[in-house]
């Protein structure tokens, strides 16, 4: 019995490790077509290690302007949208969740329905709208919707809240306390590991949004970084200067790393505590 469990494991690490590797291999490779030259791109074999080491393509790019505005812009949207989205969402979790509220079930099925909406349907509608109020070519139609949350993330808290007693709340009202202060001090650092799972997925979905910035965003210091490694892509890749847009591309996946590292340990928390709880 322990040999063949031995040998289910050496089989499942094998089949794991190779995924792994066919999931990082063009990670690995992106990072290092970005250190090299141009003509080294081309050689056979691959050179996985670029030889010698080229910091050219990171030089061009910051020399740029286009690239500087382009991360400026995406921070200034990413940041105020999932700071200040994630806010109003915990609370709207919290409010659908534990608060005694008239017609709150169904006005959780109408903000869950939005999500069966394709974006394609209503695009033009709010494109006009946005028009209408002359934020067209402005960052506000990238930050202002999410400023009142994601309907996603007031899906999945409010369903962690779920496993929070409903006597916790009831004592703390009695006790005296707000509800701001509940949710403060009580509802928040429970549902810390969920929150931050949630915030680092709004963050990649934000900071990676290619759409929305494209459709509103016209002028070149307007653009989101991915709108402006677009262009990058759609300008040199005609010259195979493909070192340079490779290294566009390792600056935008920088933010979304450093996130998930800051907040890895709030997701493994999170992680465990659905599958204790499941």
């Amino acid at each position: 019995m322990e040999r063949e469990n031995k040998k289910a494991n050496i089989i499942i690490f094998i089949l794991l490790a190779i995924g792994a590797i066919t999931m990082i291999a063009p990670l690995l490779w992106m990072v290092s077509t970005s250190l090299k030259d141009r003509a080294s791109v081309f050689s056979l074999p691959p050179d996985w290690i670029p030889n010698p080491i080229q910091f050219d393509a990171y030089i061009r790019l910051f020399e740029m302007d286009t690239l500087r505005t382009g991360i400026q812009n995406s921070l200034i949207v990413t940041l105020t949208v999932t700071i200040v989205g994630t806010f109003t969402s915990s609370m709207a979790a919290f409010s659908f969740a534990k608060l005694r509220l008239p017609f709150k079930n169904l006005i959780f099925l109408i903000l869950l329905a939005g999500i069966m909406i394709p974006y394609p349907s209503i695009m033009i509608p709010q494109y006009v709208i946005f028009s209408n109020l002359g934020w067209v070519n402005t960052l506000l139609p990238l930050i202002v919707p999410g400023l009142f949350g994601n309907v996603i993330m007031i899906f999945f808290l409010r369903q962690y809240l779920s496993n929070i007693p409903d006597s916790i709340v009831e004592a703390a009202k009695i006790d005296g306390a707000t509800y701001f202060q509940i949710y403060a001090r009580l509802i928040m650092p429970a549902i810390k590991p969920a929150v931050a799972a949630q915030f680092i997925l709004w963050f990649m979905a934000s900071w990676n949004d290619y759409l929305a910035p494209l459709i509103y965003l016209r002028s070149s210091h307007r653009q989101t970084l991915q709108v402006v490694i677009a262009n990058l892509n759609a300008q040199y890749a005609i010259q195979t200067d493909y070192p340079l847009i490779m290294a566009a591309s390792v600056i935008s996946l920088i933010p979304v790393l450093t996130v998930f590292i800051i907040f890895q340990k709030q997701i493994i928390e999170s992680v465990a505590l659905s599958a204790v709880k499941g």
